[in-house]
């Protein structure tokens, strides 16, 4: 508190002493350029340099550096006296149009006091493009525009100064404008559109123009906006016919209201200056106008009296096309009617030969019916012919003047359509064609052409284990578009393609041929396979058959019905594990690890240790997740001699499975220590001499067989094919150094056994292998001697390793041997405790493949 004090007070002090600097006349000034935008600790200047100060006194003497301004851009070394950028400097947000920009800082040496103004000039850079308001402007222009007609556009802004502002305008190359560029007193440029060329709508309705606006910095930058012109019309193009004159012909006694001819005229222009309106011109006869009549809007003419081929032949008719513009616009033309004589008589058609129903597989080119025709008329009025509509998969074929055939023409498919209506169109040659029509029907037979179709392309199905015998899997569905016999289906279920663990799959699951349901024969274990896939098969009735398949996935959920399993002390139920410890031993040593594995998976495979009863509850305690049992006390003379435990180990799954293990702590006045439930046996000697020569020898030789062991382990590991047969110090190893699955046949396991009486000494444990879902770990039961540490296990999906080392099937039926390979590595040094890289769980691993590198002590 006190030094915050004096702190406030020398600022004080030094502002003070500044102030009086400044009225002075006494401080210095320096100038610095520096570019905006510069990366925090950027170089700005010197200042013990510029000045001719020691830098190895501006520490001493209490430099700062004050600024003008809220933000603090920059800072100052004071072991260096080195000022460099300390936040993102902006000039546009500085100083916004100024062209110049400065940022005045002070600084202040408080021993001797010295005050300096600094000047930092910020220099702008290119970082702005010129932008404008709107990405895209639109303008009409009248298409009568006189040239050199000017149109203002929207400028660009660029917050930039000096060359880095905007300095010119770009127009796209076109035929009609030029830019004309306004600048103003302040430096502001203001750009026009200039008509060079007279617009013609007509030919171009819309005119699209890019206009470009660029500053002069290095690189230059830019930016666009989008013109579109759009001309007004003007009425200056006239009605304009497809023909200049109109040919037509028409029978006598044409009813009233006969189509003679559609006229048809166009107006480049639009709006009211291109609608037509149609009118018989003047220049027709009474007569002619009594007999034909026009629609104004459609330009059809009609007839409207009665067409007399022994009074006239021919009739010419004058019609004019005029526009709604203002002045309007006409146009002329001449249609010349011919009148022929009367054709009375429609054809004739027979059907003389058909088959209403062909199979759908019948090739191209079958003949499905056969049609005769006939005429009473004479000469062309009297020849008929026949076509069919172009929609169909028929044709007709001319066998003689009066006779056709119809045949296929294309591969028929029931599936798309399966019944056809037919109609023959039969017509004279007369003028006007009389015509006749014929309808039947054609119903295509099936034939088994299309396979059963899945309704997806697999399916999967997420199931809890335990699953109730009979229990519906899933249901698979597919449809046949044949119909009849040759649409019905059946279902089957067949083996997955590939290696798999269970080959054939109907001794787990079935299915119901007709309804595609699949039943579990069996409740299924998460822990022996977690998933299994299997294919199901549809094949229709049709005779030969068509079959489909498709691939199904069964993924199992893991459910807690698995208690912990007590791995240490090894012992036979209802039965307790003695170990015996002195009574000199001291607080938080030691006692035992309880080891436990669960073989669920996830939450419910998280272990939990718990001391439940105690002969004296405060004399031991249990780590919780790792299991260690240690004294919590120094043991004392009135303590019982026997200190019964009983210790509970409990999963973490909903509902909590446990299991509990009986553990009894001889307390011993003195004598060799006994650790794991090995009893060290005191043997009589004549002298402690002579036991420290045996201890001497027996650990010699230990050391020289696990020297000779580790080389010759390493030897056979880096040589290439290094798996052999078993060997007291296995070694497997596969191409590329990875570890393969250990349930591949292919694959040669290396196994150790421990011989009767042999027990492991500092043994540490590394489980190799890639990491998966499943983990466990576990450690020595005795940190105090040595330390088990297991990385994260490879779990193999689909296998698990049972209790009794034998691996089951999906449903738990059979056995088969599990090969598990155990490799030891170097242990640590005694006295350590707890574990390393271990799950907390305190849990063993499953499929674990550890490397053994140790001496064993008989």
């Amino acid at each position: 508190m006190l030094r915050t004090e004096n702190s406030a007070w020398r600022l004080g002090l030094l502002h003070a002493f500044s102030l009086w600097l400044l009225l002075s006349g006494s401080a210095a000034q320096i100038r610095y350029s520096v570019p905006e935008e510069l990366t925090r600790g950027s170089f700005v200047g010197n200042v013990a340099k510029d000045l001719g100060m020691d830098v190895a006194k501006l520490a001493a003497a209490n430099l700062q550096v004050l600024s003008d301004s809220d933000s603090q851009y920059f800072s100052v070394n004071v072991n260096t006296g080195i000022i460099i950028v300390s936040d993102r400097i902006d000039r546009e947000q500085l100083c916004g149009p100024n062209l110049r920009c400065f940022l005045h800082l002070k600084l202040a040496i408080e021993n001797p006091v010295e005050f300096y103004r600094i000047e930092v000039e910020i220099l702008d850079i290119n970082d702005n493009a010129p932008e404008f308001s709107s990405s895209a402007i639109a303008l009409q222009i009248y298409e009568l525009a006189a040239l050199g007609a000017r149109f203002p556009i929207p400028h660009a802004q660029d917050p930039d100064v000096g060359t880095n502002t905007l300095q010119t305008y770009h127009l796209s190359a076109n035929e009609n404008f030029n830019l004309n560029v306004k600048a103003r007193t302040d430096g502001s440029k203001f750009p026009e559109l200039v008509l060079e060329n007279l617009l013609d709508r007509e030919h171009i309705a819309v005119h699209r123009l890019v206009l470009t606006a660029e500053d002069g910095g290095s690189p230059p930058k830019s930016s666009t906006i989008q013109i579109a012109v759009q001309v007004l019309d003007a009425n200056d193009n006239h009605p304009v016919f497809d023909k200049p004159a109109y040919h037509t012909r028409l029978v006598e006694n044409s009813p009233l209201g006969t189509l003679v001819i559609k006229l048809n005229a166009t107006d480049r222009d639009e709006g009211p200056n291109g609608e037509i309106r149609y009118s018989l011109s003047s220049h027709n006869s009474e007569t002619l106008r009594k007999t034909f009549a026009i629609d104004s809007i459609t330009g059809e003419i009609r007839v409207q009296g009665n067409l007399d081929f022994e009074e006239s032949s021919v009739y010419e008719i004058e019609v004019e096309a005029t526009d709604m513009g203002s002045p309007t616009m006409e146009e002329h033309c001449s249609v010349v009617v011919e009148v022929t004589d009367v054709n009375d008589n429609p054809p004739e058609v027979v059907l003389t030969s058909f088959s209403s129903s062909i199979n759908e597989d019948a090739p191209p080119g079958t003949v499905v019916a056969v049609i005769h025709v006939k005429d009473q008329d004479s000469g062309d009025q009297g020849k008929v012919q026949c076509d069919l509509p172009r929609n169909l998969p028929f044709k007709l074929r001319k066998d003689f003047e009066h006779q056709y055939s119809l045949l296929t023409s294309e591969q028929l498919d029931r599936e798309s359509v399966a019944h056809y209506n037919v109609t023959v169109h039969a017509f004279d040659l007369g003028n006007p064609s009389f015509s006749q029509y014929m309808s039947f029907s054609i119903t295509l037979a099936d034939v088994n052409d299309n396979p059963p179709q899945f309704d997806r392309s697999y399916y999967e199905v997420i199931l809890e284990e335990n699953n109730p015998i009979g229990a519906v899997l899933l249901t698979v569905s597919a449809a046949d578009a044949d119909k009849d016999q040759n649409s019905r289906l059946s279902y089957s279920v067949l083996a997955s393609p590939g290696r798999q663990r269970v080959e054939d799959p109907t001794s787990y699951i079935s299915i119901n041929p007709t309804s595609g349901q699949v039943y579990a024969e069996c409740p299924f274990d998460y822990e022996q396979l977690n998933h299994f896939r299997f294919q199901v098969e549809a094949c229709d009735g049709g005779s030969p058959p068509l079959c489909n398949r498709i691939m199904a996935h069964i993924y199992l959920l893991d459910q807690n019905d698995n208690a912990p399993w007590i791995r240490f002390p090894f012992m036979a139920k209802d039965s307790a594990m003695q170990f015996r410890i002195s009574r000199s031993t001291a607080a938080n040593t030691l006692v035992t690890k309880i080891m436990a594995v669960d073989l669920d998976s996830g939450r419910n495979a998280w272990l939990s240790y718990h001391l439940e009863q105690a002969t004296d509850p405060s004399l031991f305690s249990t780590a919780l997740r790792n299991g260690e049992v240690r004294t919590t006390r120094g043991l004392q003379d009135l303590d019982d001699p026997t200190q019964e435990l009983v210790v509970v180990v409990r999963d973490s799954g909903e509902p909590a499975m446990s299991s509990s293990v009986t553990v009894v702590v001889l307390l011993e006045e003195s004598g060799p220590e006994a650790f794991l439930g090995l009893t060290a046996q005191s043997e009589e000697s004549e002298g402690p001499p002579m036991v420290t020569v045996y201890l001497i020898i027996s650990l010699a030789a230990i050391s020289t067989i696990s020297l000779m062991a580790l080389v010759a382990l390493g030897v056979r590991c880096c040589r290439p094919g290094a798996c052999r047969p078993p060997t007291p110090f296995g070694c497997c190893r596969s191409q590329g150094g990875m570890l393969q699955d250990p349930l591949d046949p292919m694959l040669e396991q290396c196994h150790y056994q421990l011989s009767p009486g042999e027990a492991p000494i500092g043994v540490q444990v590394a489980c190799l292998g890639p990491p998966a879902r499943g983990y466990r770990s576990c450690l020595s039961p005795v940190s105090d001697v040595s330390e088990f540490v297991f990385l994260k296990p490879s779990l193999i999906l689909s296998a698990a390793p049972t209790r009794s080392g034998l691996e089951p099937d999906v449903c738990g039926k059979q056995a088969q041997p599990v090969n598990t390979d155990w490799r030891f590595s170097q242990a640590q040094r005694p006295g350590t405790s707890g574990s390393q890289n271990g799950d907390e769980n305190g849990t063993w691993g499953r499929n674990s493949q550890v490397e053994i590198r140790n001496a064993f002590k008989p």
